[in-house]
């Protein structure tokens, strides 16, 4: 799901103040230094940086020279970027002229600017390229970013010049954008505590720190169970079903691993693991699913994360009843879309009776299957999708492995994902390879707007490593900034798992809408077009984020994109268009599982985040974790031990993790899943890929970041306000047994009366 390094600084802060930490680039006739024109002899000192990041990089849109960085940099770097964000927001207390938005609200805006250089390369490592040295640096410095954080958003003297600007904003001349940054700035100071008493700041500042700590060794706890506990097997008979080239690839893992004359599969980051489909063996199918599902829980004592993830639940909810509220989700949900916890619940759980009914009917499709082949068992989670591809298989005639061949990933990415931004939106993309890399896997291309003027860079991060946090994501080393006249440095990460040599790179039809949807990040970050970075392209409510992202999933099966992408690596045939419909028609075959553990893991993670302080109190030990999780997930009415949630507890960093931006906001993905259909159903309607449609979907979302109400954003591109049928009908949901799904045919969304 990427992100701003203001989004990474906010898991340990209120972190509207730090957005500007990532602010890069060459000044403007704007001046930057926190005096005001009203005090001519008002001059602060504000200490300089030395080192790599004390200055913008001497590359091409101010892109990182991995070549001059080394780890021994890191910890002095940041150390001098607090030190200096610290002088320039005291400079800003002291200013002895009348707080005014320019000398407070965009004096703010600006500070920090070395911070943000070393943690946006800094944060960007710890999920791709981690080691040792980053992992240790990361527990060192984390709570130190909090504390840092802290002594900004919870100043009593800065907020009380923010706030002379907010009470007297109505006598100011101001843009739209600049009164956004205001109000965000206010409201985010408000939201970590400016407000409170000394005593209840005091308190927030304890457990923001405490926090940072624990959530970062709940991550990195996580990637070493995951990475660490492959299933070994002993011989290759129990890998048939899988490629010779994947067995090939096990072997090699179990040699790197101490096991040679064995075989390793490696675990990913979600419950259901991409090789269980392809086994034919049910024992190393079970053997698979488990080594995964258990990964974390303490059947291997030396990984366990529930008390770990106990004590940030227990903190998360004593945070927030400082603030007056009942519980983490209703705190953490001030600036969402949704607003609050009731809005989002309401909306998952309309569509449960219709899930829960899809649920049993394909397991009892699944059983049938099952019969037919002589199999005397019920269907169990790591059968599930094994036979559910037969039956889709039958069903659809579709052929996942014959699928696959025709999806070659630099062809997907050049001719697919890069065409599609040609024809909707004019792009165009040379690769070059004269600027380092963080690895050497990396891809980087010039990204062009439709005038041929440069857009900016962007990086692609294909392949899956040890090294890697597991999953996919987006986000900047360069933000989009007219006040620093910045141009976006994007890469997309990926997690495919990578060919032996001299074999092709073929991708599953999973990863090509990956790549898509990833894209669909970074476009929302290139056609940004704000002066404030901290309102700048991503920089929007969590559930809002990635509605631009899914609704550029929907070209990966457009007849135009598909027939210019999708050739067979041997051949090079196109893909028949028989088997595109059959994609298209098997689509909503198997919502049971595939939507049904995304809504488990999003209903799980707001019964973690509706805890007050009490209750999250008395989960304190690994047992009563575990019993939580099972009672919370028993409590849907949906099939959970036929399908269960996307993550367990025990390894959900979305909302566990340093950063967690996820937390009581996993919803999310179904939330904008919910505007993402909808907007399909507009292209459709409009003609489709064009140029005119891309260009309005860019003028009316993509360019407007975060500086507007989200509804409004909307209806300004569709012309109307957003209908969850779309995407019932995608997934399947707008039938069902007898009835179940009457309740969530009708299109009717929660009603909009929070936040207005």
């Amino acid at each position: 799901m990427a992100k701003k390094l203001a989004h990474i600084l906010s898991t340990v802060s209120a972190a509207a103040l730090l957005s500007a930490c990532s602010a890069y680039g060459e000044e403007t006739d704007m001046t930057t230094s926190v005096t005001d024109t009203a005090v001519a002899d008002y001059s602060p000192e504000i200490p300089e940086g030395t080192g790599y990041f004390a200055s913008d990089s001497d590359l091409p849109f101010l892109a990182p020279d991995f070549t001059k960085i080394s780890e021994d940099d890191y910890i002095p770097a940041f150390e001098q970027g607090m030190a200096i964000q610290k002088a320039e927001v005291q400079a800003i207390i002291d200013n002895p002229a009348e707080p005014t938005f320019e000398n407070t609200i965009v004096a703010l805006e600006k500070s920090g600017r070395m911070l943000g250089r070393v943690a946006r390369v800094f944060f960007a490592l710890t999920g791709t390229v981690s080691t040792d040295g980053i992992d240790a640096i990361n527990t060192e410095i984390s709570p130190k970013l909090s504390a840092h954080s802290d002594s900004i958003t919870l100043n009593p003297a800065l907020f009380e010049r923010v706030k002379a600007v907010y009470d007297n904003r109505a006598a100011m001349a101001m843009t739209v954008e600049d009164a956004k940054l205001l109000e965000n700035t206010y409201d985010s100071m408000v939201h970590a505590g400016a407000m409170l008493t000394d005593a209840e700041r005091e308190q927030v500042k304890a457990i923001n720190t405490e926090l940072s700590t624990l959530t970062t060794e709940f991550a990195q706890t996580v990637r070493t169970a995951t990475n660490e506990q492959p299933l070994i097997v002993d011989t290759a008979e129990e890998l048939a079903g899988l490629s010779d080239a994947d067995i090939r690839a096990a072997a090699d893992l179990a040699t790197e691993k101490g096991e040679p004359g064995k075989y390793a599969i490696a675990l990913q980051n979600t419950t259901q693991q991409p090789s269980l489909p392809n086994l034919e063996n049910r024992a190393t199918r079970e053997a698979l699913f488990m080594q995964s599902y258990h990964r974390a829980d303490g059947t291997n004592p030396e990984y366990d994360t529930r008390t770990l993830l106990a004590k940030i639940a227990a903190l998360r909810a004593e945070k927030a009843a400082l603030f007056g509220e009942p519980d983490w989700a209703s705190y953490a949900m001030y600036d969402r879309m949704a607003k609050t916890p009731d809005t989002a619940l309401d909306f998952m759980q309309q569509m449960v009776p219709a899930l829960a009914a899809t649920q049993r009917e394909e397991a009892a499709l699944l059983n049938a299957e099952i019969a037919k082949e002589g199999g005397n068992y019920e269907v169990q989670p790591w059968d599930w999708y094994r036979f559910a591809n037969k039956v889709k298989a039958e069903r659809y005639d579709l052929d996942e492995g014959a699928m696959m061949e025709y999806f070659e990933l630099e062809r997907v990415l050049e001719d697919g994902v890069f065409y599609m931004a040609k024809e909707l939106y004019g792009l165009t993309f040379e690769r070059r390879t004269d600027l380092p890399t963080y690895h050497p896997d990396v891809w980087v291309y010039t990204v062009f707007d439709a005038d041929g003027s440069e857009m900016g860079l962007f990086y692609f991060d294909p392949f899956q490593r040890p090294s890697k946090r597991g999953g996919a994501w987006m986000s900047n080393f360069v933000d989009q900034s007219d006040l620093w006249g910045t141009k976006p440095v994007i890469y997309n990460v990926l997690n495919i798992p990578k060919a032996s040599e001299g074999e092709p790179q073929l991708v599953s039809f999973d990863w090509v809408e990956t790549a898509f949807h990833e894209f669909g990040h970074a476009l929302h970050g290139f056609f940004a077009d704000q002066r404030y970075e901290s309102l700048s392209g991503t920089a929007t409510a969590r559930d809002f984020v990635e509605y631009p992202s899914q609704v550029h999933e929907m070209w990966a099966t457009y007849p135009e994109v598909l027939q210019n992408y999708a050739k067979h690596y041997e051949t090079g045939e196109t893909i028949p268009m028989e088997m595109v419909t059959k994609i298209q028609e098997a689509s909503k075959f198997n919502q049971g599982y595939d939507f049904g553990e995304t809504v488990e893991a999003a209903l799980l993670d707001m019964k973690w985040s509706a805890l007050s302080a009490e209750e999250a109190a008395a989960i304190d030990t690994p047992e009563e974790v575990t019993a939580f999780e099972r009672r919370s997930l028993e409590e849907l009415g949906l099939e959970i031990d036929l399908v269960p949630p996307r993550y367990r507890s025990t390894y959900f960093n979305h909302i566990f993790s340093d950063p967690a931006g996820y937390s009581a906001g996993y919803y999310s993905y179904l939330w904008t899943e919910m505007l993402d259909r909808d907007s399909r159903k507009w292209f459709l309607d409009n003609g489709g890929l064009t140029r005119e449609n891309g260009d309005h979907y860019r003028e009316t979302v993509l360019s407007r970041g975060g500086t507007m109400d989200y509804f409004e954003m909307f209806e300004n591109f569709a012309g109307r306000q957003p209908d969850v049928t779309p995407m019932l009908e995608a997934r399947g949901l707008t039938g069902g047994s007898e009835g179940d799904a009457e309740s969530v045919s009708d299109g009717e969304l929660p009603p909009r009366t929070v936040g207005q």
